[in-house]
């Protein structure tokens, strides 16, 4: 009698552990809610000074996130100014030529420069009537023949610099200034570009969920300051094994139900890729052979303001 009481007792043991530890459904697969995720990051180093938004709030493109203290840009907007302010000078001047002062500077070295020629020009003619008759040497002859030729080069000189002068400044030194003014001007308004830059905005819609830095710390270029997902991007990602593939095809309409609210919708298979990587796996049991290949299934969902609200990461059975 004993004996019969202990069997009895061990069978219940049985069918109480069968009970609770059910087998899960075999047609039954689990998978994430997923949104595209998007990231704002500043494209200057900067101090951040002050954060507009805060963790949680939707924000519209356009939204001013941040604002970064660079004081590198305004030393480069006062230096590109001052280069502006001397090549447009220059260009100024390029193009007046030569001024009434300087006119009268170059006349007066002109008229000196030719008397200084024909004074020349008179000693030679008297060294030569006096070397003809043997009244002077050859070496004082030689030098009043380099004199000569020395006073014809500086009036020549001289001439051709009134000549330019009256007939104005070259073109290509016009053209020259111009391009130097035209690259300052460049080089300012990169600078004033960059200024802007102080500003983070938001180049898109975003349901923001984190803020990586603080007011006072340092956000280099680059770095993702902002991070969050685009509003209304929600899908589904599913791991199917090879031996259920068949069951799915793209384009196909599939049923979904919401783990931890229940709720039913339905969504389109948008592509079935293979899967090489076992930290892809979404599915908690994954229940295959090991040669079986594994693929993700991407289910967008029919009624996006029904999905939208749904929270990412949320498990979600494919039916």
């Amino acid at each position: 009698m004993k004996k019969n009481i202990y069997i009895i007792s061990f069978l219940n043991l049985i069918i109480l552990v069968s009970c609770g530890n059910p087998e899960k459904p075999s047609h039954v697969f689990e998978g994430k809610t997923k949104k595209d995720v998007v990231s704002f990051a500043p494209k200057l180093t900067g101090r951040i000074i002050k954060i507009y938004v805060s963790e949680g709030q939707t924000l519209k493109k356009g939204d001013t996130l941040a604002l970064l203290d660079v004081p590198e840009v305004t030393a480069k907007i006062a230096q590109a100014q001052g280069a502006v302010s001397a090549a447009q000078a220059q260009e100024q001047m390029a193009k007046n030529g030569a001024t009434a002062d300087q006119m009268i500077q170059l006349q007066a070295k002109y008229k000196g420069l030719k008397e200084q020629y024909e004074f020349a020009q008179k000693s030679f003619r008297r060294a030569t009537n006096m070397f003809r008759d043997s009244l002077m040497s050859p070496q004082a002859y030689d030098e009043a023949y380099a004199k000569l030729q020395g006073a014809k080069a500086q009036y020549d000189a001289v001439n051709a610099e009134l000549h330019e002068v009256k007939k104005g400044t070259r073109y290509e030194k016009v053209a020259m200034a111009a391009g130097q003014a035209s690259q300052a001007e460049g080089a300012l308004q990169a600078a004033h570009v960059a200024y802007a830059e102080r500003y983070v905005i938001a180049t898109n819609d975003m349901e923001l969920e984190t803020i990586s830095l603080n007011p006072g710390e340092l956000a280099t270029a680059g770095f993702a300051l902002f991070n969050g997902y685009i509003p209304e991007s929600t899908y589904f990602r599913f791991t199917i094994p090879e031996s259920k593939i068949s069951q799915y095809k793209k384009g196909q309409t599939v049923r979904m139900q919401v783990v931890y609210n229940k709720e039913e919708l339905e969504g389109t298979i948008v592509y079935i890729k293979q899967l090489t990587r076992y930290a892809d796996i979404t599915t908690a049991y994954p229940d295959y052979q090991l040669q079986d290949a594994v693929y993700e299934i991407k289910v967008k969902p029919k009624d996006m303001n029904k999905a939208k609200n749904i929270l990412v990461n949320a498990n979600v059975v494919l039916k």
